[in-house]
């Protein structure tokens, strides 16, 4: 018997369509998690099931072999935690519970890899899916979307079908989610561009202090040949943690560290107990976050102010950034986490070229330092839920030159134009990657500025003081605005002398 193979864009359609399911009764920065967990038990399940099947053949039927052979799957289930247990039992009253046990379950059998990974989705949750007759019609309705997407790696049509799948599925819940969106996805665009701007190398340390579902960790980490390098990262939403890691394992990634908590205040990747370093430190932190400092404070009174003796690291010894303006602050976390000779690349607002207080006196010292190698301004509307402008900083450890380069991609033309969201194209980000290792000044697009040309702007980096884009108006010519006026106005009245006649020939 021919059984249907499956391409991308069929796995990607149902799985868009099991959605429906959800739509209209939750919010998509919700629903998300109910898909994406469901995606990651069918995958599991599917694949266990077909080595097993493979195993039965290869040994007639001894299961006893089998079940030893079985034990050395990547990843391990028992008969109640796979998705045809649970699918039998779609009907039953209480199929949230059953669920539930299931993910606990596959925790349990891979406590190793997959510990704590379930603990923030709840599908017996009253809040989220309803009572109890909805919820299980509900659950009843995806279990039976599910069971139709087969994913047994026999039946894909391609390679990092699951990988693929997980990723456009966070995008479209990112696109849906407004302002939530952006809280958990960078669009792979602005990833791509991010990701080559840092070149990561074999055997590199590649680390995102505010991962999101990890999709930008991803990107950098497919740079690499082969794969040989290491994922660092960390969330402090729970949720979206869980999403990360289950991002990794369905890129095949099963060594990837991601942490679960405040980087700011509590910064998991450590050695020595002072931070770990790293040879590629790519981010697209919440935008100006208010309150970043309150997990130094240890109480939630409205007086706290933040020092830079409240922390452990020194991380701000250059300058503590405002309470309500968090940008900085990840900005000097990254600094202090990358390696000699490390790279940096940074989505961040435009405030922070320009801003005066203790974030000027920070900028001042990163110039002065020689860290900023390059500012690029990226069209506004890309990101989800965001419709200002942004900005990319690139910083390098041991820069051997002062200057900085100045990159305005913002303009009209650059960028694919979108009712929704605006978007880079591939020819926008060659572009861009071409003027950054050419580092030099072209027309009306990019300049070198030197320390002494930042400094005459007070250390000021709006990128129009330094790439002029101001387009020159051409001189109006009055008398030739004259004689066309005149060639029309006799023009006019030979149709009118014509229109006349006309109506003088029929009578009117």
């Amino acid at each position: 018997m021919n059984e249907k193979k499956w391409t991308q864009d069929e796995v990607n359609q149902s799985l868009w369509k099991a959605c429906d399911t959800f739509r209209g009764t939750i919010d998509p920065s919700q629903y998300k998690d109910y898909i994406l967990v469901m995606l990651f038990v069918k995958y599991v399940s599917d694949i266990y099931k077909e080595h097993k099947d493979a195993l039965m053949t290869k040994f007639d039927g001894d299961k006893e072999m089998v079940e030893r052979q079985m034990k050395y799957e990547r990843f391990v289930l028992n008969e109640k935690a796979s998705f045809d247990y649970i699918y039998s039992n779609r009907t039953a009253n209480n199929i949230g519970e059953i669920i539930n046990k299931a993910l606990a379950d596959i925790e349990e059998e891979n406590k190793a890899k997959l510990r704590g990974v379930f603990r923030n989705i709840d599908f017996n949750s009253e809040t989220n899916l309803g009572q109890t007759k909805e919820r299980n019609a509900i659950l009843k309705t995806l279990l039976e979307d599910f069971k139709e997407i087969d994913l047994r790696p026999s039946r894909l049509i391609g390679e990092d079908i699951i990988g693929n799948s997980y990723e456009y599925l966070i995008s479209r819940f990112a696109s849906d989610s407004g302002k939530k969106g952006g809280e958990f996805f960078t669009p792979s665009e602005v990833s791509e561009l991010l990701s080559r701007l840092v070149k990561p190398k074999e055997n590199d340390r590649i680390y995102d202090p505010t991962c999101g579902s990890g999709s930008l960790l991803i990107k950098a980490f497919n740079k690499v040949p082969l794969g040989k390098a290491q994922i660092y990262g960390q969330e402090r939403n729970g949720q979206t943690h869980s999403l990360a890691r289950m991002n990794m394992f369905l890129h095949q990634v099963d060594d990837a560290k991601i942490g679960w908590g405040d980087t700011l205040a509590n910064p998991l990747h450590l050695e020595n107990d002072k931070l770990m370093k790293f040879q590629v430190v790519v981010a697209n932190p919440p935008f100006s976050l208010d309150k970043w400092a309150n997990g130094f404070s240890g109480e939630s009174n409205g007086d706290f102010k933040m020092e830079a003796g409240l922390d452990p690291f020194k991380r701000f010894d250059w300058g503590v950034p405002p309470t309500s303006k968090g940008d900085f602050a990840f900005v000097l976390h990254m600094l202090n986490s990358l390696s000699e000779g490390g790279r940096m690349a940074v989505v961040l607002p435009h405030g922070v070229l320009f801003r005066g207080g203790s974030e000027g006196k920070i900028r001042q010292k990163i110039v002065d330092m020689k860290l900023l190698d390059a500012v690029i301004g990226l069209p506004a509307n890309l990101f989800y839920g965001v419709g200002i402008p942004a900005v990319i900083l690139v910083f390098k450890q041991n820069r051997n030159k002062s200057e900085v380069l100045f990159i305005d991609a913002s303009q009209d033309g650059m960028y694919d134009k979108d009712k929704n969201q605006n978007r880079l194209r591939p020819n926008d980000l060659n572009r861009i990657i071409d003027a950054y290792e050419k580092y030099e000044t072209l027309d009306k697009y990019s300049f070198v500025a030197t320390l002494k040309k930042i400094e005459e702007n007070d250390y000021n980096l709006n990128i129009p003081r330094y790439v002029d884009t101001f387009e020159e108006v051409k001189m109006i010519d009055l008398e030739e605005v004259k004689e066309n006026i005149q060639t029309i106005k006799e023009e006019l009245a030979q149709v009118e002398e014509k229109i006349n006649k006309y109506l003088n020939e029929l009578g009117l």
